[in-house]
């Protein structure tokens, strides 16, 4: 430990010297607010994080092995769980500085990030997708247990970090227990279930604001939040032969609405409500001036999309029985105009588009204590899934509806005082599917545990997956997306082994993984066309993780984890010219963060490295991307017990990287803070 504190002290010179060059190379005008940025985060670390602060900490006890339930539907001690996962507090939230859960696994070992626009913000209908282990269609997103995604989306970025209670991330296949669409694994947001009485209020640069209020009344919790990102220019780049595509950001507007009733320690209800409106402007050629100056082959768009996300829930808990009624509701708008080249024509016009998205069902089950050595549950799942979508230009309508049914079991039998053995299995059919598109799957899975001791354990695991394409790929149309009716459910298996140890403040995890599915559904973008299609494609993955985290020592926690792994794409058929395994995404991720907490000060200091990537059309060859280096450092000053102040600040190098690629560029946000007061009432 000793070691690792000096190294900290010695890179604080070196990280001020590298920030402050990349502040040289920067326009004039710019120079001397941003060294007054810089000047203020580094007092700020001095103050709440230095050395000086160091040498008078005091030394705590803490444990990291906190209790999972997503992992086998059943609580159980993290290290007793045969499957690679990461906890995260509502502290360890708050300390990454973000505002909403987009934004707070960025720099998660194994996770990918990708967005289309600041903070997170969805582009079109399409919400930015969670990347586990360079799986890019296989994350199931479930708030207090139950499942959210709607036509393949999630909306993390309008879920506000101060409503949350904990985040738990499995990373590896989870279809056996959670149904369609757990490939990569299952991100479970439990929700705060006792609010505080706060109100808080945020501004930065490019015209950010972010305010809050939470109210607890006894059995009944509220909360509000809004957030607002001004203009950004250059967000995103596209090379095609028709000329350079740039967009531009015109902002965006966010409401979060939180009722959460508890009628008693078994029984609540909870309703969810997040409006998020954000507008993207797109032209191709430098010779674009105004509209009347368009020349044929210049696509050019200014368009605002709406996403009117509501989300309701009647859940029930005891001791052995657990059941949720669920309601989710998606109204995605598109308004704008467009032009397009046809026959070499230039046309003009206005797209305004409707879509609905909802489902609805119930999942239940029952857990039984078989005798002292074996345990079992069974459950089943309903879930009625609808589409519908609304082209007023081409007066085009699709309307499609499913009903998807489930059945799961899991046994567990302990075999000795070391050695446990879990089996699971599930039976997943649809019905009601229109021209008989409809689809059944038998998945199992197999975990072994091996206990070394009473904190140690090794465990191995093998798990079927799949997912269903949804509505939106199969029927979805826009101007430059293709139905993909032909596209068959995605298959593939998890394979792991892994070893976990957890002991007071130290938690150690390794993992090998290989990862094989087939018929992946991708979507695939031809730059020289601009047309999008859902394709099938097969996708395969093998690496090692390790991660560490070390917390409780004088008031500081340290984190780090590695991620290599080899994750390829092939498409075949008619799908692609180009019949060979492809690489997809970075082969290398370094994540890294420190944490100082000591009195009125907690200051945290995060970063992740994505080893270069690819982009992968199936009927062109790759092209490499640059690797992403994404950093942020949050600090916090608690004046008394009810008012603290803290500053966040986002890509603290001003990097220029690429974090997302599906044929077009997007690029990180630049430099940015946010600074917010916060009281408690």
């Amino acid at each position: 430990m000793a070691v690792a504190v000096e190294s900290f002290r010695l890179s604080w010179p070196g990280v001020f010297y590298f920030i402050m060059k990349g502040r040289m190379r920067m326009k004039k005008k710019t120079v001397l607010k941003k060294r007054m940025l810089i000047t203020a985060i580094i007092t700020g670390l001095c103050c709440g994080g230095g050395p000086a602060a160091l040498a008078a900490g005091a030394v705590e006890d803490f444990t990291l092995d906190s209790i999972i339930v997503t992992a086998t539907r059943s609580e159980k001690p993290d290290v007793e769980v045969p499957a690679s996962t990461t906890i995260l507090t509502n502290q360890d939230l708050k300390n990454t500085g973000a505002e909403n859960i987009q934004m707070a696994l960025q720099k998660i070992s194994g996770i990918a990030y990708t967005t289309f626009g600041p903070n997170g913000n969805p582009y079109s209908t399409m919400s930015n997708p969670i990347i586990i282990r360079g799986v890019s269609n296989g994350t199931l997103v479930l708030v207090n247990g139950v499942p959210i995604n709607m036509s393949g989306n999630y909306y993390l970025d309008s879920i506000p970090v101060e409503n949350v209670e904990r985040v738990e991330i499995v990373k590896s296949g989870g279809a056996v227990l959670y149904g369609s669409e757990a490939m990569g694994g299952v991100i479970n947001i439990i929700m705060k279930k006792q609010f505080e009485n706060t109100v808080s209020t945020g501004f930065g640069n490019y015209g950010q604001r972010n305010h809050n209020a939470t109210f607890n009344m006894g059995k009944l919790n509220l909360s509000y939040s809004k957030t607002r990102w001004g203009k950004l220019d250059k967000i995103s780049t596209t090379k095609g032969t028709a000329g350079d595509r740039t967009t531009t950001f015109k902002g965006s507007d966010k409401d979060s609405v939180s009722v959460e009733y508890n009628f008693n320690d078994k029984l609540s209800l909870s309703y969810n409500y997040m409006d998020n409106e954000n507008g993207y402007q797109t032209w191709f050629g430098d010779n674009w001036r105004k509209l009347k100056d368009a020349q044929a082959g210049d696509l050019q768009n200014d368009k605002t999309y709406k996403n009117k996300y509501n989300i309701a829930q009647l859940r029930y808990s005891d001791e052995n029985v657990k059941a949720s009624l669920y309601y989710n509701h998606n109204k995605p708008t598109t308004r704008g105009f467009e032009y397009y080249k046809s026959d070499g024509t230039l046309n003009y016009v206005r797209d305004k588009t409707d879509q609905k998205d909802r489902t609805y069902g119930i999942d239940a089950q029952k857990h039984w204590q078989i005798n002292d050595r074996a345990n079992a549950i069974f459950g089943f799942n309903y879930k009625n899934e609808y589409f519908n979508q609304v082209k007023y230009t081409t007066k085009a309508r699709m309307e499609q509806e499913r009903k998807v049914f489930g059945v799961y079991g899991q046994w567990e039998q302990k075999l000795n005082d070391v050695n446990t053995f879990i089996l699971s299995a599930r039976e997943t059919w649809t019905a009601g599917a229109e021209k008989d598109a409809d689809y059944s799957n038998f998945s199992a899975s197999g975990q072994f545990i091996h206990k070394l001791g009473e904190k140690d354990n090794i465990y191995a695991s093998v798990s079927q997956s799949f997912i269903l394409p949804t509505f939106s790929q199969m029927y979805g149309s826009t101007y430059d997306l293709l139905p993909a009716p032909e596209l068959k459910p995605q298959t593939g298996i998890n394979y792991e082994i892994g070893w976990k140890k957890v002991d007071g403040g130290h938690s150690w995890k390794a993992a090998v993984y290989h990862i094989d599915i087939k018929d992946n559904i991708s979507a695939t973008w031809n730059k020289d066309t601009g047309i999008t299609k859902y394709k099938n494609e097969d996708f395969k993955n093998t690496g090692v993780e390790l991660t560490c985290d070390i917390s409780g020592e004088n008031g500081w926690s340290y984190n780090w984890g590695i991620n290599y792994g080899d994750p390829k794409v092939k498409a075949e058929g008619n799908n692609s010219t180009k019949n060979y395994w492809d690489r997809k995404y970075g082969r290398l991720q370094l994540t890294g963060g420190v944490t100082y907490q000591k009195d009125k000060w907690s200051t945290s200091l995060s970063g992740t490295y994505l080893t270069e990537r690819v982009g992968t059309p199936s009927n062109q060859h790759s092209w490499a991307i640059k690797p992403y280096l994404l950093t942020s450092l949050s600090t916090t000053y608690k004046m008394d017990e009810n008012n603290e102040a803290s500053l966040t600040v986002d890509n603290l190098l001003d990097r220029n990287d690429i974090v997302n690629h599906t044929g077009t560029n997007y690029y990180a946000t630049p430099l940015n803070f946010l600074l917010t007061f916060k009281h408690k009432y």
